[in-house]
């Protein structure tokens, strides 16, 4: 049987990782020790990798496919077919940043400040790549982790990954610049993506997981109403073509499914009761094909 390998991120990305998988339909399982988990698909052999060293192996070719950050392979300067651009990380769906930060009371207000200082990163390559084209030279060193704690005392600033910026503040660092954004891609090899069966296995994983993450922020509305406040009640739905509306079997009354944006629920369904709607049901999406 012809399968793939897949690297999945291990860290700080696998839980959030093994959770889009298992709303995509595919159970990933791994012990607490084990780099090889178990995925319930037999055509998927999964490794559990380091994100920052995923681009390297699927561009050799060790994986065929994998799940990393879009600054890993920068990083890595990685040449590899980038399929999907999935917006998730850790701590929700959202982009995280690399930001250079600088202890609160520093004088260094811009990356032009940053002449002749030292700054520590575990992204070297990112950085050097920073300053370069802002025309600035400075010494950059390799962090090894605990990099919000170097600053003032071993480094003058620091270039470092954040969500929301809490670690920084806590440790009484504020951000001077964003040096890049970034979001989780799902890349290829090259070799791989030229391969029709592979390709086409990748394509399905792909429209799986994207539904999956669209599904996040939406939610399936079902509601009852008489044909009278009809067009009153489809005045006020959004959905991704146009709501389905089916003739029920009580003379004058309709019922309407429709998808909508899960931020907007608690503003539509009073809405919604106040134009005539009945037996208003909100339910979970576990993906949202387009």
């Amino acid at each position: 049987m012809s399968s793939i390998t897949l690297g999945l991120p291990k860290g700080s990305l696998q839980e959030a990782t093994f959770a889009m998988m298992k709303k995509a339909g595919f159970n990933v399982k791994a012990g607490s020790r084990s780099y090889v988990p178990r995925v319930d698909d037999p055509e998927i052999e999964a490794r559990l990798i380091r994100a920052q060293e995923i681009s390297r192996y699927v561009e050799s070719g060790m994986l065929d496919a994998g799940l990393t950050g879009h600054d890993w392979i920068c990083e890595n300067g990685s040449d590899v077919v980038e399929i999907a651009n999935l917006v998730y990380a850790k701590q929700g769906l959202r982009p995280v940043r690399w930001v250079l930060a600088v202890p609160n009371d520093s004088d260094i207000q811009s990356v032009k400040d940053l002449e002749g200082k030292r700054i520590a990163t575990e992204a070297v390559g990112l950085t050097t790549t920073y300053l370069a084209e802002n025309n600035v030279t400075a010494e950059v060193e390799f962090s090894w982790g605990a990099t919000e704690v170097k600053a003032p005392e071993l480094v003058d600033a620091i270039v470092e990954i954040t969500e929301t910026g809490s670690s920084l503040r806590a440790n009484n660092l504020r951000i001077v610049d964003t040096v890049l954004e970034s979001t989780t891609r799902f890349i290829a090899n090259k070799q791989s993506w030229e391969d029709p069966w592979k390709r086409q296995k990748l394509e399905k994983i792909v429209l799986l997981l994207t539904g999956a993450l669209a599904a996040e922020t939406k939610v399936l509305i079902k509601l009852n109403v008489q044909e009278d406040n009809l067009d009153k009640v489809l005045a006020l739905l959004p959905s991704l073509h146009s709501p389905t509306v089916n003739h029920l079997s009580d003379k004058g009354w309709c019922s309407i499914e429709t998808v909508m944006e899960e931020k907007r629920v608690r503003e539509s369904i009073p809405e919604l009761k106040a134009a005539g709607a009945e037996g208003i049901i909100e339910l979970a999406l576990n993906k949202v094909i387009s």
